[in-house]
């Protein structure tokens, strides 16, 4: 794990949809990540570090 992918997980800590933004911008997963917080912040959480986590 590098020091990016660190920040974007404690970003992801703070607000999911801010580290999925930093790894993969305005796309897909961004918007899922909106969806996924708002429905819960722990779903958001999960699928945010499992995008930053496989490095797609």
């Amino acid at each position: 794990m590098s020091f990016g992918d660190f920040i974007r997980i404690v970003f992801s800590v703070l607000i999911p949809p801010l580290g999925v933004f930093l790894q993969v911008g305005f796309g897909l997963h961004f918007w899922l990540n909106i969806l996924l917080t708002l429905l819960g912040y722990i779903p958001g959480l999960i699928h945010a570090i499992w995008i930053i986590a496989k490095k797609g």
